[in-house]
């Protein structure tokens, strides 16, 4: 990993999973960090005491708090370089079945803290003239599955919006990547990360025994976690980073299957699309 130049990071959930790793990583090379978790006890159990490492005990969800914890960062550190929207959760199971309190607390954590620590991030790279920023959204964002509406929805969202505030920020010399990955052996398919139905009523059976057996893979996904982190990392030091970032080989295979397909149904349609026109 080329880190010639000392940044400083804002990561959000960074107790667990791609967050911890992020943190641990960047401090190893000499970065700054501040780092978010529900409680700042978790983090500093985690990762320990270091004069470049602010731990930050923060509710995404609120806008405020979200607010105080940049304030504090630029405080500390002078600055802020790189925001990586990491915090998320899963939901699965049918519409009918999922509650609604998980939908949308899936979506205040998956979606509007993103919104909440970007608001908050822009100005102080809009000044720099710098800047980039990481949204990790998933490759369910980009090929949904059976049984992944309501999260598949949520990450969409996180790709839609980086794709639009990409070419907003671009004159302001500050970039976005959207990072799509596929299975990675992190804590996501744990029972503190991933929200399913309690209330299931037989009509989604297929559904329900998808989500048992996916469960069942917590701990033999294909992605190694520590490889895709250094590779996130290295957009941030990247002068064109991308865009777009699939992480995994089952994310390119969905990715690829899925516009293929899409690509020949809208050539099927072209003359109906087409002729809407006056």
């Amino acid at each position: 990993m080329k880190t010639d130049k000392q940044k400083i990071w804002f990561v959000t959930g960074a107790s667990k999973g791609f967050g911890l790793l992020f943190v641990k990583q960047l401090l190893a090379t000499g970065q700054k960090v501040a780092a978010t978790s529900r409680t700042t006890a978790e983090l500093i159990k985690a990762i320990g005491d270091s004069e470049n490492f602010l731990p930050l005990e923060v509710d995404l969800a609120s806008d405020s708090s979200v607010a105080a914890a940049i304030t504090k960062t630029e405080a500390k550190f002078g600055g802020l370089d790189v925001l990586v929207n990491n915090a998320g959760y899963g939901i699965g199971g049918s519409l009918e079945e999922v509650e609604d309190r998980d939908v949308r607390a899936a979506f205040d954590i998956n979606v509007f803290a993103v919104f909440n620590t970007i608001r908050h991030t822009l100005p102080i790279m809009r000044k720099q003239q710098s800047g980039h920023i990481i949204n990790i959204a998933s490759i369910a964002g980009v090929a949904p599955g059976s049984g992944w509406a309501a999260y598949s929805a949520a990450k969409s969202a996180v790709i839609g919006l980086s794709e639009a505030l990409a070419q907003d920020v671009q004159p302001f010399g500050i970039t976005v990547t959207a990072v799509a990955p596929g299975g990675f052996r992190t804590s996501f398919l744990s029972k503190e990360s991933l929200a399913v139905p309690k209330n299931i009523d037989g009509a989604y059976d297929n559904i329900n025994e998808m989500l048992i057996r996916y469960q069942g893979l917590d701990g033999k996904q294909a992605g190694d976690p520590e490889k895709g982190v250094a590779i996130m990392i290295q957009t941030a030091f990247e002068q064109n980073p991308p865009l777009h970032l699939l992480l995994g080989s089952d994310a390119y295979r969905r990715a690829t299957t899925k516009f293929e397909s899409q690509m020949n149904e809208f050539e099927n349609l072209k003359d109906t699309t087409t002729s809407t026109d006056f």
